[in-house]
């Protein structure tokens, strides 16, 4: 089993307009499968560009701001839906801030060439998440399919905790996709060694998808430092430094790469170690 996947290093831009929007996102889509990708990521905090679409008051605070997008929720969801149906591949939208039963929550749509859809709120909340936008984690974490290849989600932060990520290999997942943001290069290498790290300790491949440049005239997204890139276990059948692509420091681009699962289930059996095994 294997799948050529498209990892984002994705800036985010101020818009003049929705059709602004929908034409720059499908250039991003269309370019990724004329290099034949069929699975697709977006980094955490895509959706943010969207506070350029609002009214001036809306963007004078992050809780209106918050606010603000979810009457561009549908919208947004049905942008990226279109574009999986049809180039037939499946995406996972950059996570953007949903309202629920009072709260709100870090979350990253996956859309599916048939139209069908689900979603993975983010479980750890930064600081800056829980005490200036008092947005909520979950508890719930969501077994993904793609032409029956199983993957995870870890957004960001929640990357760094080995159990979560742990709890979904234990379902099943040969590769975690870590949709991520992060301000500084501390933050970036905070959570590329986590995932370097994941991609050993569960003998599978995590791939990170970043945003990146600037927008200052966000509060929220305003710097952006990060690349993409793909991990390995580094054994058998992988490179010997477990990274089998890696994007140019903050340029935005795509990342491409092809997973072969049944490498992940070799190595499994028949490592020089078996730290899947053993744990």
């Amino acid at each position: 089993m294997k799948v050529k996947i498209a990892t984002a290093q994705y800036q985010a831009t101020r818009l003049e307009s929705r059709k602004e929007f929908e034409s720059k996102l499908s250039l991003w889509v269309q370019e990724a499968c004329e290099q034949d990708a069929e699975l697709l990521v977006f980094p955490e905090y895509a959706g943010m560009e969207l506070v350029s679409l609002l009214e001036e008051g809306q963007q004078a605070s992050l809780g209106q701001q918050l606010l603000g997008l979810q009457d561009l929720l549908p919208w947004y969801e049905d942008c990226y839906r279109q574009l999986a149906i049809k180039h037939q591949v499946t995406i996972v939208a950059g996570t953007i801030p949903v309202l629920e039963e009072n709260s709100y929550f870090n979350r990253a749509y996956v859309y599916y060439a048939n139209g069908d859809y689900s979603y993975q709120d983010k479980l750890k909340m930064t600081r800056f998440e829980k005490e200036q936008w008092a947005v909520s984690g979950t508890t719930v974490q969501v077994l993904f399919k793609h032409n029956g290849i199983s993957f995870g989600i870890a957004i960001c932060y929640d990357a760094e905790f080995p159990l979560l990520v742990r709890e979904l290999v234990k379902k099943g997942a040969l590769c975690i996709l870590v949709p991520s943001c992060t301000d500084r290069v501390a933050g970036y290498q905070r959570v590329k060694i986590s995932c370097q790290a994941r991609a050993i300790e569960n003998q599978c491949y995590v791939v990170q998808s970043a945003l990146v440049g600037e927008a200052g005239w966000s509060d929220a997204i305003d710097t952006n430092f990060g690349a993409a890139a793909v991990y390995t276990p580094a054994d058998f059948g992988f490179p010997d430094d477990g990274v089998l692509a890696v994007g140019a420091l903050n340029q935005a681009q795509w990342l491409y790469a092809e997973l072969d699962m049944e490498r992940v289930k070799k190595v499994r059996n028949w490592g020089q170690v078996l730290n899947h095994r053993d744990w």
